[in-house]
């Protein structure tokens, strides 16, 4: 199995939280390197008249990859990476 190096710079980004451009959507973007970035964000959908969370890889803010979530597993999702990087040490 192949190995990762990971170094300090890497795990101790800081974390920046702003609202997002509606008020009362939240917003999160951690910075990953080389430009990218991993937004969340609170979103809502106007077909559904549903709540989500989006998870999207973002550079140059355009969204390359995006993930929606249910918010009641968003808690779930957090646990369970929390696992995995203790299971792996990440």
């Amino acid at each position: 199995m192949a190995t990762r190096k990971v170094t300090e710079e890497s795990i101790e980004e800081p974390v920046e939280e702003r609202t997002g451009e509606n008020s009362g959507d939240g917003y999160t973007e951690i910075k990953m390197g080389g430009g990218w970035y991993m937004t969340i964000s609170l979103a809502h959908s106007d077909r559904f008249e549903k709540e989500y969370v989006e998870l999207a890889k973002e550079r140059g803010g355009v969204k390359k990859s995006r993930f929606n979530l249910n918010p009641s597993h968003v808690r779930m999702l957090a646990e369970a990476l929390i696992k995995f990087a203790d299971d792996n040490k990440l």
